[in-house]
């Protein structure tokens, strides 16, 4: 049986929107150097080794695995309006003027809005979230289909 059978062409932005309705966040121009792996959850997803040899960024990655803890997270949300631009600020009643995330990516959703990955300060969660600006549209927190662990306690050693 043939695949055009059973399946049918869609444009790019439907298979943007569907890896990021996985958790995959895509790193362009706009985001590559705005977080450590385990901001973006490539920890979780199988996108970072600790085992193997150096590499750039490795002191810094290193220190947030073995010995800090992370501040901030990707998780998924849905935006009633059109996809902003990698990169764009999050907003947290928390945090009041001053931004405590940023956009990763966003596709338009087929049900209509935006559905997009945006790494936010943890303690940011409990608030409303915004995008853009305080008076931002408001972010909807979604499920990823993988879980967030838990914080962990800093792993410091005592001297």
């Amino acid at each position: 049986m043939k695949l055009v059978v059973k399946a049918h062409e869609v444009p790019p932005e439907v298979w943007r929107w569907l890896g990021i309705r996985a958790g995959v966040p895509v790193v362009g121009a706009a985001t590559q150097d705005l977080f450590v792996p385990q901001t973006a959850n490539f920890d979780l997803l199988g996108g970072v080794s600790f085992q193997k040899g150096c590499y750039p960024g490795q002191e810094i990655v290193a220190r947030a695995q073995y010995l800090g803890r992370l501040k901030e997270r990707m998780h998924l949300f849905h935006i009633d309006g059109p996809p902003p631009p990698p990169a764009t600020k999050i907003y947290g009643d928390v945090f009041g003027e001053q931004a405590c995330g940023t956009l990763v990516d966003a596709a338009p959703a087929p049900g209509g809005g935006s559905d997009g990955l945006a790494v936010v300060q943890l303690s940011a969660l409990d608030g409303l979230l915004r995008v853009g600006s305080p008076d931002g549209p408001v972010l909807a927190a979604l499920p990823l289909p993988y879980a967030i662990p838990a914080p962990a306690s800093p792993n410091r050693p005592k001297l």
